[in-house]
């Protein structure tokens, strides 16, 4: 397709052509064309990028090869958004160690407002304003931060100190900002002493500022601390939590008028503000903690017609049917029915507050008592006691007549909760807990309205959601999925008569296979959609056979067809208008959409491009999105209803041109049963035919989808892909095919045919190939390690590396253990230790380290969350006993991978240095032929420190 002007919608013309094929595997790269060659408008548009990044305007040398300390110059795009009338756009600029630039263009004309140090911008409904962050200088550690508001038509800006939350009323009424308050420990804004206990006197309210866009002046209303918009933006309500409680109530103002009113005062903390859906009711909760006890007690305010002048105002203290010993919490959101006669609330049991513990007397002691009948672990236990301190029962509160329905206990919870709040399905998964097992549980329906109870479906694994009116859930069994009638308490099989399976073929874990999924529900009760392996049905509620809606597109081409949501709001598909779909081909993953219009399928664009982040215009059928390929990052576009004509917004990195670069090509090879797979090649720009390079190979799961992915200069704890080719590295990336109860065997065969398929191609040196992968692939690539002769060199991280001692340890993050992992979960091995050791140690990297010798770079934060750092600990110990050549990149205070700048550049150095030793011959620093010891760290730390920001390099 073509990038043009849209005269349609007036977008001003900055485009590339989009090339229409990528070249074959073995043709060379055509070198970029000289500078001089350029048609002179693009030239001087280039000319004009140049100066706004900070680059030389006079003529550039050949492009050459990438450095590491040069990725700090590659530009990200963050908080893209498009306004609701489509006539601006906005995004900022983010670089390492740089501050952030907004840029708010007009499309008409591409006339850009530039505010230094903004983001996160935020348009209002009427298009007119946008909203932002202003945040202090990089480098200014004291600095504060600001919100702007900017008018587009005259550019003028206003701005405010103090960070907060911030936007605009529906309809664009007012800007409001609302000023940051301090939470307490369990996320409530809670004021507490030094013991905990709550103190219900100090104020936890906040500034909030106002802002008639109209009129042009300011409010600031004090104490505030939550605040809510009437739907239609006519009302503002808020309340107030003040100091000592005075003052402390609900209010509301008029938009229009300014006038405001008390609905309800008093000295007690109020919370959870909410509007039903239609505005014409508001609620809040009202308590405070009494001496002695843990929770709060709440009341309940209703207020019926807020906007009238006699406002009706209800306030139930005790609810009946509430159980004793219970109080309604505010540490659960309040939720309306559709038609406003039920708030959904949460309930907690009241508990003793605990006396401090005498000062004089023995310390208590600390210890953690783990059981072997405990429901879940200790460890799981800690890491989830917040949660568990705050977690609440549901109940649902009949308003009229005063009177609350339990619905959650301990063990039940819901899963979901018709609109108008008359039945829950809920679960109860008590009798199935387990570390390991699937997570089965039992459903009910509720009546909340008695609380009356009906079993729906037992010992089942997978749900697939209610629809949008409430009368049908969704749930997968034995292969089919079957909705339940919730108001009539019956069954149906709907996918019994499918002429389609609808499992998902491609599900390679052990245990139930899950279906390919439900896209969305048909407008009218025409039924469910529900997407198969590449093309989308309807399935009708009354269980005929499934129609096919895309004419059988998908599977004839092999493209992935699912449904674009442009409208996030809208619950329902309407087939009786068109209909956007993504397509993505399976065979050469070529991206772009089709159009479901009257039964008809349209094909808009298929590119072998990536298309991501569309979003529509709420008010107009323009689209914002990025398009990406291996050569081109992933800029901005915009375009009218046809995606395939776009106007380019962004040009985030034209510095790349005076760099080497690369072509990535997808390739097919097989497995020795026949298994077709395939693998992405980057081959760089330099490559003359006949030539043999050194290759990485990074491997995962499945990477091939990835063809189109550009590959950003940036510092991670991985390689970089462009930092590579464009120092004449080859970048190789298989698809593995995994068979339940062999993943790392299954690595090992998958990467050594992708290796030799590119060996026979006659790209690859196959004397000069690495091999990197971390994590899961880490453990894959560190058993490769130990069992294939193909790699000179590896460098892999965060691996596990004995499998059974791995089982018993644990997901430190989440507390849990590997039980589930290894059985059901990624590992695949559908069994345990205890009842096949020999696959768990066969499979484990270190059973082969006695006859391994290629030279290993080892990566692994000693605080890491997911890998236990044990596991290279193990790998380490292993290696040296047995004299085997390993380096061990230990990193304190880091998890899986690595957050701190500074060692994430160190990485990126020191594996550049490891891979061009073992790979191109260049001599090994001593780092890696002598190690550091302990007493020369900050010696050789402060001599090998990458001077990546300093001037000139």
């Amino acid at each position: 397709m073509t990038e043009k002007k849209l005269q349609s919608v007036g977008f001003a013309n900055q485009n590339a052509a989009v090339p229409s094929s990528l070249p074959s595997p073995h043709d060379p790269m055509p070198h970029p064309r000289p500078r001089i060659h350029l048609a002179i408008p693009r030239l001087l548009t280039l000319l004009a990028l140049a100066v706004l990044v900070g680059r030389p305007a006079e003529a550039q040398e050949s492009p050459r090869p990438l450095e590491i300390s040069e990725y700090r110059l590659w530009r990200s795009i963050e908080g893209a958004t498009i306004a609701p009338d489509g006539a601006h756009v906005a995004w900022s600029y983010a670089r390492v160690r740089a501050d952030d630039t907004l840029h708010v263009r007009r499309l008409a004309d591409g006339h850009t407002h530039l505010v230094e140090r903004a983001s996160l911008p935020r348009f209002s409904d009427d298009g007119r304003w946008v909203a932002y962050t202003i945040s202090p200088p990089w480098d200014d550690e004291e600095g504060e931060a600001r919100v702007g508001l900017m008018e587009l038509a005259s550019g003028e800006r206003w701005s405010w100190t103090g960070p907060g939350d911030y936007g605009f009323a529906p309809g664009s009424s007012h800007f409001w900002l609302a000023k940051r308050a301090e939470e307490g420990p369990d996320g409530r804004r809670e004021a507490s002493d030094a013991e905990g206990e709550v103190d219900d006197t100090r104020a936890m309210g906040s500034d909030f500022v106002l802002r008639n866009l109209a009129a042009g002046y300011d409010e600031l209303i004090g104490g505030v601390r939550e605040h809510a918009w009437h739907p239609e933006g006519s009302l503002l309500a808020w309340t107030v939590d003040a100091a000592d409680g005075d003052g402390n109530g609900v209010y509301v103002m008029h938009g229009a008028s300014g006038a405001r009113r008390a609905l309800d005062n008093a000295n007690a903390r109020y919370a959870r503000l909410v509007w039903s859906e239609d505005g014409g009711a508001l609620a809040v909760l009202r308590g405070r903690t009494p001496e002695g006890k843990e929770e709060r007690e709440n009341a309940i305010v209703v207020v019926r017609d807020p906007a009238l002048d006699a406002p009706r105002v209800t306030v139930i203290e005790a609810p009946d049917g509430l159980p004793e010993g219970r109080v309604i919490s505010e540490r659960a959101a309040l939720r309306w029915s559709d038609d406003a006669t039920v708030l959904l609330l949460g309930t907690k049991a009241q508990a003793e507050a605990l006396e401090p513990w005498p000062d004089d007397a023995l310390p208590l002691a600390d210890v953690n008592i783990w059981h072997g009948a405990d429901d879940r672990i200790q460890a799981e236990q800690q890491r989830s006691l917040e949660r568990d301190r705050a977690r609440t029962d549901l109940a649902a509160l009949q308003i009229a007549e005063k009177r609350v329905v339990p619905i959650e206990t301990e063990a039940l919870r819901v899963d979901e909760i018709t609109p108008d709040a008359r039945w829950a399905i809920a679960r109860d998964g008590s009798a199935y807990l387990s570390d390991w097992r699937p997570a089965y549980g039992d459903f009910v329906r509720i009546d909340l309205r008695s609380g009356a109870r009906v079993p729906v479906v037992e010992r089942q694994l997978r749900t697939l959601g209610i629809s949008p009116d409430g009368a049908w859930w969704l749930y997968w069994r034995e292969g089919d999925i079957w909705a339940y009638e919730v108001a009539e308490d019956a069954h149906r099989n709907l996918t019994a008569r499918a002429p389609v399976d609808f499992t998902d073929a491609e599900y390679d874990y052990h245990g139930e296979h899950p279906p390919y999924g439900v896209e969305g529900w048909a407008e009218g009760g025409a039924g469910v959609i529900l997407a198969h392996r590449h093309d989308l049905w309807l399935q009708p509620l009354d269980g005929a056979p499934a129609r096919l809606l895309t004419e059988g597109i998908g599977s004839e081409n092999r493209l992935r067809l699912r449904v674009v949501r442009t409208d996030p709001e809208a619950e329902w598909i309407d087939l009786d208008a068109p209909l956007l779909l993504s397509a993505f081909s399976d065979a050469t993953k070529d991206e772009g959409w089709y159009e479901l219009d009257d039964g008809t399928m349209r094909r808009i664009t298929l590119e072998a491009a990536r298309f991501r982040s569309l979003e529509k215009a709420s008010d107009v059928d323009v689209y914002l999105y990025t398009r990406q390929t291996f050569r081109d990052f992933p800029d901005l576009y915009v375009s009218g209803p046809d995606l395939g004509e776009r106007e380019r917004v962004t040009e985030a990195n034209p510095q790349q041109t005076d760099y080497l670069w690369a072509r990535r090509i997808l390739f097919d090879y097989a497995l020795a049963d026949g298994t077709p797979l395939q693998g992405t090649l980057a081959i760089p720009e330099t490559y003359q035919a006949g030539d043999r390079l050194p290759m990485i190979v990074r491997f995962y799961e499945k990477y091939s989808q990835d063809l189109h992915l550009y590959p950003t200069p940036g510092y991670r704890h991985a390689p970089n892909f462009a930092g590579y080719v464009s120092n004449g590295y080859l970048v190789m990336q298989p698809d593995v095919h995994f068979r339940v109860g062999s993943s790392h065997s299954d690595m090992l065969e998958a990467v050594e045919a992708a290796t030799r398929a590119v060996i026979e191609m006659g790209y690859a040196d196959p004397d000069r190939i690495g091999l990197s992968g971390h994590s899961y692939s880490g453990g894959g690539a560190a058993y490769i390690a130990t069992r294939s002769k193909l790699f000179a060199a590896v460098a892999h991280g965060a691996a596990p590396i004995n499998l059974v001692s791995e089982f018993n340890q644990l997901f430190v993050g989440s507390g849990q253990n590997n039980h589930r992992y290894d059985t059901y979960g990624q590992g695949r091995y559908a069994t345990n230790p205890y009842d096949d050791f020999d696959l768990y140690r066969d499979q484990s990297p270190i059973s082969g380290v006695e006859t391994m010798d290629t030279p290993v770079l080892y990566l692994h934060g000693e605080e890491d969350p997911i890998v236990n750092w044990e596991q290279g600990l193990e790998w380490y110990n292993a290696l040296r006993f047995l004299g085997k050549p390993i380096i061990w990149l230990s990193y304190p205070d880091e998890g899986h991978g690595l957050r701190k700048l500074e060692n994430r550049i160190d990485f990126q150095y020191r594996l550049r240095q490891f891979f061009d030793h073992h790979l191109k011959g260049s001599p090994a620093p001593s780092w890696m032929t002598e190690g550091v010891p302990q007493l020369e760290k900050d010696h050789h730390l402060r001599e090998f420190a990458p001077r990546v920001f300093d001037a000139g390099r």
